[in-house]
């Protein structure tokens, strides 16, 4: 299990395993928080805790989910999506800069372009601990 926080440790996130990858987003959000997701559904693999505030973002791709952060101090924590699929599960992924560098700093980043094309890019080698040096 791998646990995150903001940055008052007011909300937290936890991960029931560690992931294949982390991904960066290049979308006007994402680019903008500077987050690296790792990804599941609410209440099986992730649960999240604590006061977090959302912002709905409107657009083509944006209208499906939720951006979480602290409602103390600010910190991006998650995304939620904003309907359950098919199996009544409800996909949500953590932002990994919110945990220690340590546990994670060896998965591959894989990039996703969601600002023009809205598909996975070519993985360019370079992992978390490559962002954090």
């Amino acid at each position: 299990m791998i646990e995150g926080s903001c940055h008052c440790g007011a909300a937290r996130w936890q991960l029931a395993e560690m992931p294949e990858s982390a991904t960066a987003c290049n979308c006007t959000a994402c680019r903008r928080y500077g987050v690296l997701w790792a990804y599941g559904f609410e209440g099986e693999n992730i649960t999240v805790s604590g006061p977090t505030t959302a912002y709905m973002r409107s657009g083509p791709h944006g209208g499906n989910l939720s951006f979480n952060f602290c409602a103390h101090c600010g910190g991006v924590t998650h995304w939620r999506g904003l309907k359950a699929d098919e199996k009544g599960r409800r996909r949500i992924a953590v932002n990994l800069r919110m945990t220690e560098p340590g546990p994670v700093a060896h998965l591959p980043i894989d990039h996703f372009d969601g600002l023009e094309k809205w598909e996975d890019l070519p993985r360019d080698g370079r992992c978390i601990k490559d962002l954090w040096s």
